[in-house]
């Protein structure tokens, strides 16, 4: 994978960032004795398009058009994937159950229509029994805790996004009992990206 060769592409990143993501990837390497297992891009660079995502009522309509153009980013960036060989989910989840839209139901809809619309053709690996496919989907969430106001948010101080206290509520619904059981009904086995 050469992501600095697809971000200067993509991105147009000027040379001081690709130096400064090389340099990280270094330390990285000089820290761990190995290359990342994966690396995520800021404001969702990195996504597939969430299915159904146009079928949420919920969603206001500000944050629709946003979560859209971050849709049609995500549907131009697979040439750029495919051609320098960088992989990425299956199924990408998590614009429609941000925040207070996190519940077990939301979670269930999401896995429903995000594993009904992938097919045969579309699923990276098959498992051992050749019976079921091996889907790999990708939740986006914001666990953790409201930042204080006066500390963080790299010298501009925190932004509302990390003061909000829909971080907690993500934070809880992902250690609810229930909805570890809605993984255990739908066959959802959680790992990390080094064991893919």
């Amino acid at each position: 994978m050469d992501f600095f060769c697809f971000s200067h592409f993509y991105f147009g990143f000027c040379p001081q960032v690709e130096l400064e993501l090389r340099a990280q990837v270094r330390r990285f390497i000089e820290l761990t004795g190995h290359l990342p297992h994966h690396m995520d891009g800021h404001q969702h660079v990195h996504v597939l398009p969430e299915p159904g995502l146009h079928n949420c009522p919920w969603v206001p309509a500000h944050l629709h058009t946003f979560y859209m153009e971050v849709e049609k980013d995500a549907l131009d960036s697979i040439p750029v994937f495919k051609h320098y060989g960088i992989r990425w989910p299956d199924v990408y989840l998590g614009l429609s159950t941000m925040g207070q839209n996190m519940s077990v139901s939301s979670l269930q809809r999401a896995l429903k229509q995000a594993l009904g619309t992938r097919t045969s053709s579309t699923i990276s690996r098959r498992a051992p029994d050749l019976h079921q496919p091996v889907i790999t989907a990708e939740l986006m969430v914001h666990p953790g805790y409201p930042s204080h106001p006066d500390e963080g948010g790299c010298g501009e101080g925190p932004d509302d996004f990390s003061q909000s206290t829909e971080r907690e509520h993500e934070l809880n619904m992902l250690r609810s009992p229930s909805v570890l059981e809605l993984y255990c009904q739908e066959g959802v086995q959680l790992c990390g990206f080094r064991d893919l």
